[in-house]
């Protein structure tokens, strides 16, 4: 569907600033969302498979090697490792499960070890598959298919005329090839960026309408979570009602598209998270990111159940089209969620009640953070930063 409003009415909106005004356009924004998705919801978790070391210069990101922060680092998970993750994340409730690897290219060795952990995750889940692994070719995508992969993350991160000031060594023009060959393959697409990274209320627009032409079944939107040592590690966390209002402006330029907010909702929206959602959001990322933490899933889950939608997972190993397959994807009944915890594979104790034991991905105690002992200078010759220090209060300590 084409979007519901011009770019020069986006740009408008992105203007505003009354908290009444955010909530009239928040609202508008939820009956879009309601009017072509219902109740259903799209909860995602991911494992950082491949963390650390990274060649390319994203300018948000520690795991670049051009980046003076500490990091994750660890090799390719073994397939039994994603597994372990997977089962993690359904028991917390997530309905798909993305295996992320750093880079802009695996090795054989490494696409290897995740088309062996993407069947592992088919045949022991009833989770729906995403891998985001950089730059494919259409014979990878075809492989990822065949494993049973069915959707592929790869963002464009920004506009394409601020691009430039993300990356120096990945190109914006690559980015659209992959995300060509993955729709060749006939895969899912899930494409979004980051919101704050310096560009233009104009750029934000920009980036919006280009992601409405590339027409994704996914969006996850990002808000910066300055990471210090990188090139954007002294920017401020963005207004929380800034976030709010250009997350329903992206839902209403692209309508169709399954919305859910991921990397800095925490820092950046605090208490707004809940507003967030009603702002157009099908789902989050539940649990942890890449390299820092998030809400518990309790949390997540609670989120959505108080605007009355259904987040019970579907046991249907991920055939089911609802709710998130374009196509049909309102077909069917949804799942009964008073049953979905109690029909989980071995969540049942010998007294009945349901026990979890869920573990997932916590980067401050299952992986060893390092710091680089040598960084080269970045590419696009900008320094990296780290935060301003807030002058103190007057008076502050007399």
């Amino acid at each position: 569907m084409a979007p519901l409003i011009t770019r020069e009415e986006a740009v408008r909106l992105g203007e505003l600033e009354e908290h009444a005004e955010i909530e009239a356009l928040v609202e508008r924004a939820w009956r879009a969302r309601v009017e072509r998705f219902g109740n259903s919801t799209d909860m995602c978790s991911l494992v950082n498979a491949k963390s650390g070391g990274c060649a390319q210069d994203c300018g948000f990101c520690a795991q670049s090697r051009y980046a003076e922060a500490e990091t994750p680092m660890h090799a390719m998970m073994d397939p039994e490792q994603m597994l372990e993750h997977a089962r993690a994340a359904e028991a917390a409730g997530a309905h798909r499960f993305c295996m992320v690897a750093q880079g802009q290219g695996l090795s054989k060795r490494d696409f290897e070890k995740v088309l062996a952990g993407a069947r592992l995750v088919a045949e022991h889940t009833d989770l729906k598959r995403c891998a985001s692994i950089g730059h494919i070719s259409a014979a990878r995508a075809r492989a990822l298919r065949e494993a049973g992969i069915q959707r592929v993350h790869h963002n464009v991160e920004s506009s394409a005329s601020y691009y430039p000031e993300v990356s120096s060594t990945v190109r914006y023009e690559g980015r659209l090839r992959t995300i060509e060959a993955v729709k060749e393959a006939g895969l899912e697409t899930c494409v979004g960026g980051i919101l704050n990274l310096g560009e233009s209320r104009e750029q934000r627009v920009e980036m919006a309408f280009e992601l409405a032409a590339i027409d994704p079944t996914s969006v996850p939107i990002n808000l910066l979570n300055p990471r210090p040592g990188t090139k954007f590690g002294d920017r401020e966390f963005m207004d929380p009602w800034e976030a709010v209002k250009w997350i329903a402006i992206f839902r209403l330029i692209l309508p169709d598209a399954l919305f859910r907010l991921c990397g800095g909702r925490v820092e950046n929206l605090g208490e707004l998270q809940e507003v967030a959602v009603r702002a157009g959001l099908n789902g989050v990322m539940m649990g942890n990111f890449l390299t820092t933490l998030g809400n518990t899933p309790d949390e997540d889950r609670a989120m959505f159940e108080e605007l009355g939608l259904n987040v019970a997972r579907q046991p249907d190993n991920g055939s089911d089209p609802r709710p998130d397959n374009r196509s049909g994807w309102l077909q069917g009944e949804p799942p009964d969620p008073a049953t979905a915890l109690a029909d989980m594979p071995d969540a049942a104790t010998p007294g009945g009640e349901v026990d979890l034991g869920v573990r997932l991905w916590d980067p401050s105690k299952q992986l060893r953070f390092a710091r680089k002992d040598s960084v080269p200078p970045r590419p696009d010759g900008a320094p990296n930063r780290a935060p301003v220090p807030r002058a103190e209060p007057a008076g502050w300590g007399d």
